[in-house]
């Protein structure tokens, strides 16, 4: 969502090394949806992979569908979702175009409609799926009864939810349990919360107890915050959002940091400003 105008609008040449870098450091999974951008941002990262000379089958595409945005490149009066069997298959092909590919590797529907039909859905998603236009299917921001309603008629592969220290709602209100109940992979996006943009009790709190751990584990903050969401069972995948390579590097490395279990809820304790029940 960061590359294209939304965020440092790259051009070509600057995506093409950060997709390098990605893959140098074992990030092969590159996260898409229709609206980033204003529409502009599939096409950008597309034209930028086109001449990279990547082997398409070393990476993995993902794209969200459904948003109708405001954009001066939508003809759209209110922002509103689109789950029609037409449209979704409509918006698939439209993205694998803009991307330079022939498939994605996962399609996600990106928010729940109060319309959804879920028989439609999974018209569309069987449609793309016989036609080799996405290997797998999932949801993003949906709740565990949303999930059940649409993996009764389309199997659920991902659901991508906002999950970090500040943000752990997942983790009492179902989502996570129905997810590891049903064999549904965690995608978070804002894995390190508000920590570092926002000055709180909370984030001071959080920041001091860091701290006190960073030689412990020779890491930094932001990899001890994506270590802490590493250890949950449910294997959640964090979405980094950063164009910084330094910070991509510690990223990837994160994935080598075992918190300890005290560590662990020291952690969570920091955020939350008092003991766990």
């Amino acid at each position: 969502m960061t590359w294209g105008i939304w965020g440092k609008a790259l051009q070509k040449t600057e995506i093409i090394d950060l997709m390098g870098h990605c893959i140098e450091n074992g990030i092969t999974t590159f996260d898409h949806a229709d609206i980033y951008g204003g529409y502009t941002t599939e096409s950008d990262f597309g034209k930028a992979f086109k001449d990279s000379g990547i082997d398409r089958t070393s990476i993995e595409l993902i794209s969200k569908c459904g948003i109708q945005y405001l954009s001066d490149n939508r003809n759209n009066s209110v922002k509103h979702y689109n789950y029609s069997k037409d449209y979704i298959i409509w918006s698939a092909e439209n993205s694998l175009n803009l991307l330079n590919s022939d498939y994605l590797d996962l399609l996600l529907l990106h928010r729940p409609s109060p319309l959804m039909q879920p028989e439609e859905i999974a018209e569309a998603i069987s449609n793309l799926k016989s036609r080799g236009l996405i290997k797998s299917f999932g949801v993003s921001n949906f709740t565990a009864s949303q999930m059940a309603l649409i993996n009764k008629y389309s199997t659920i592969d991902v659901n991508q939810i906002e999950f970090s220290l500040t943000q752990h709602s997942a983790m009492h209100d179902g989502i996570l349990d129905h997810m590891m109940t049903n064999t549904v992979t965690p995608m978070a996006w804002s894995p390190l919360g508000s920590v570092f943009r926002e000055d709180t009790e909370q984030n001071r709190r959080i920041h001091k107890q860091l701290g006190a751990l960073l030689e412990k584990y020779n890491a930094s903050e932001d990899q001890l915050l994506l270590a802490w969401i590493l250890k949950h069972p449910s294997l959640i995948h964090p979405v980094i959002g950063t164009t910084t390579k330094k910070r991509i590097t510690d990223a990837a490395n994160a994935i080598n940091i075992e918190l300890e279990l005290e560590d662990w809820f020291k952690i969570l304790v920091a955020c939350q400003g008092h003991k766990v029940p």
